[in-house]
């Protein structure tokens, strides 16, 4: 009989605690969702680069200031984002991404060009877009995207 009334205890916890969870984590999810759809769209008429990473990771945190750069001084030319996979779960599953720091390199119409794992420099990432017929020019007007 006390067995029971334990067992019942426990799994009543287990249960409250369980939906505490999911209400504390809802927003949670909900923000990496809506950061994954964000990165997803396709700006028409720009190439794009996504680097899927992580602030926790050395080669991710070593891109950081490379992204920034290339966001600032290819303001309106070249779209950079970035997407944590900590904050993101499914990018992952969405980027089939096998190792990070993982770069994705789009054309203006969207189209996947090329991937890289690891650290790139800001000069090998404009070499893969000059390789691939896109020469991006410095913007005029440097500011943030």
């Amino acid at each position: 009989m006390m067995r029971d009334v334990r067992r019942e205890f426990s799994t009543g916890i287990f249960l409250i605690a369980a939906a505490a969870f999911v209400l504390v984590m809802f927003p949670v999810f909900r923000d990496a969702l809506a950061q994954t759809d964000k990165a997803v769209k396709k700006s028409p008429g720009l190439p794009r680069i996504v680097d899927v990473g992580s602030e926790r990771c050395i080669p991710c945190r070593m891109m950081k200031p490379v992204l920034e750069e290339l966001k600032k001084e290819y303001a309106g030319v070249l779209i950079v984002e970035f997407v944590d996979v900590w904050e993101n779960p499914r990018a992952n599953e969405q980027y089939r991404i096998r190792g990070i720091p993982t770069q994705i390199f789009y054309n203006a119409n969207g189209k996947e060009l090329k991937r890289h794992i690891g650290f790139i420099s800001k000069e090998e990432i404009l070499a893969e877009f000059q390789k691939s017929g896109i020469s991006l020019k410095p913007s005029e007007r440097k500011g943030k995207q």
